[in-house]
């Protein structure tokens, strides 16, 4: 009977539960096409070419989307089965809650295993992937579209312009065409009554075939003194101009320019990034002390008896270079204030030194921080995947309701919970406000205690979600109201 009780759970899940992810990943799709959909489209780039972006894309909201799918699907299996009096029916066969959830808590550990592989094995590179490829698409020119009446600048070394473009978007009218290949200002200009506009080997090169026009060549002569310009112009019926259409092709950047990123790093690595940065950081605050001596300039006229290292060598110098400097100083200045000049130029350089070293170990413990705490999400991203199961579960049993009603906005209303703790966690911690493992593991924190909280609720039946409970305490409250002095005084007056 257990047997088949667990089979009618996980038959009751796995659709909700696929289907909930699916959904997920097409709205944060969505999203990142209005995000970049001035930066994505009209490049003419190829189907194949936003398949693999957004096939890179669907990978990288995995992690985001599973939470909020094992809330939602628990929900609406257990909700369906308190609506339908099912659960009830298996309370009443001997059967408690936390046993009905068990084939749930199996699954809900598994998908945390699998996450945490994901996140570390497969989100690095999904995120390496389709980061590298939306940079390139970005950086990609967008399709040669050469307007009416306007100069058009985006083809590398010309600037044309049309009078009027035809329908066809081949004939054009009054077509003017500055060449700067050369680099050498506006010295080649053609100017042609019509033209033809068409590409060739595959879009690679841009044809202008221009009829009845001039061409006019500036060529400046400065090996002469008496004519240091000279204009060569000539009448054709029909030129051509070639231009390379190479500047709208997709180049593929580097992936190593990409690798440093945290989010493209798995878990040894950002432990090694973490320490390196650690030992990187305390480094800099050690030789901070050391380094900073080097702009102070001072005698000691009395040593102590016990000499350390230091003052040894300051022993050693002394009358020899440290007092010969400041009296070759004194014999030579003839402006008796050049050594406050000096000293105020020494802590200025002091200063400097200083911002320059506070700026850098600002940097270096940001850069520790948000690696620390890109190491923690590996896990707690995992882990956000059964504290949604702990919350989802109980709380379906207890509303009763299946369906896409109440369990959607129940469910939306913790996911936002959870990104907004997630988001404040991890801002305090890149902030320094709190240290990073309060930040990293405070949403799931939370979470987890609500989870407990209404695990307990749903163990003992409770009617937390029904109207009627709060009707009747409300009433009795009111009566209790009406048998005190205090209510009796103000209204039976």
């Amino acid at each position: 009977m257990i047997k088949k009780i667990d089979k009618l759970i996980l038959n009751a899940f796995w659709q909700p539960f696929v289907m909930t992810l699916a959904v997920v990943i097409f709205i944060f799709l969505m999203r990142l096409i209005l995000a970049y959909f001035a930066d994505l489209f009209g490049k003419d780039l190829g189907v194949e070419v936003y398949l693999e972006l957004f096939f890179y894309f669907s990978l990288i909201t995995i992690p985001i989307a599973l939470p909020l799918a094992m809330l939602l699907s628990t929900l609406m299996t257990y909700g369906k089965l308190g609506e339908f009096f099912e659960l009830t029916a298996i309370k009443s066969a001997g059967i408690s809650m936390t046993r009905a959830m068990q084939p749930m808590f199996i699954v809900a550990v598994l998908i945390s295993i699998f996450a945490f592989w994901f996140n570390n094995v497969a989100l690095p590179w999904a995120n390496l992937k389709g980061y590298r490829l939306l940079y390139d698409i970005k950086t990609t020119k967008t399709t040669l579209n050469i307007k009416e009446g306007i100069f058009y600048n985006d083809l590398p070394g010309y600037s044309i312009k049309v009078a009027k473009k035809y329908p066809d978007n081949k004939t054009l009218k009054n077509v003017i065409i500055f060449d700067h290949t050369k680099n050498d200002g506006d010295k080649h200009v053609t100017l042609a009554d019509s033209a033809l506009m068409y590409t060739i080997m595959d879009k690679q090169y841009l044809i202008f075939e221009l009829f009845n026009g001039n061409d006019y060549v500036e060529d400046a002569d400065r090996t002469s003194n008496n004519n240091q310009t000279d204009l060569a112009a000539h009448n054709f019926r029909k030129s051509k101009v070639v231009m390379s259409l190479a500047a709208f092709d997709m180049h593929k950047t580097e992936e190593e320019q990409f690798k440093h990123y945290q989010m493209m790093r798995s878990f040894s690595e950002l432990a090694n990034d973490s320490d390196s940065l650690k030992r990187d950081y305390n480094k800099l605050r050690e030789n901070f002390y050391e380094n900073s001596r080097s702009y102070y300039i001072y005698e000691m006229n009395k040593l102590p008896q016990v000499l350390n290292e230091e003052q040894k060598k300051l022993f050693k110098t002394k009358n020899s270079t440290i007092d010969s400097l400041i009296k070759k100083r004194d014999t030579r200045t003839a402006n008796p204030f050049q050594n406050i000049d000096f000293a105020i130029s020494q802590t200025n350089n002091v200063l400097s030194y200083v911002e320059n070293n506070i700026s850098a170990l600002a940097t270096k413990g940001e850069d520790f921080r948000k690696t620390d705490l890109e190491w923690h999400h590996k896990f707690t991203n995992a882990i956000a995947v059964f504290v949604m199961f702990l919350i989802g579960a109980p709380l379906g049993g207890i509303i009763k309701k299946g369906g896409f009603g109440m369990p959607v906005v129940i469910a939306i209303f913790f996911f936002i919970l959870m990104y907004v703790m997630t988001q404040q966690g991890d801002k305090a911690a890149k902030e320094s406000r709190v240290i990073v493992q309060i930040g990293a593991w405070a949403s799931n924190t939370v979470l987890f205690l609500i989870g407990l909280y209404f695990l307990s609720k749903a163990k003992n039946d409770s009617r937390l979600f029904e109207s009627d409970v709060y009707i009747i305490y409300f009433n009795q409250l009111k009566e209790k109201l009406n048998k005190t002095k205090i209510y009796k005084l103000l209204f039976n007056n």
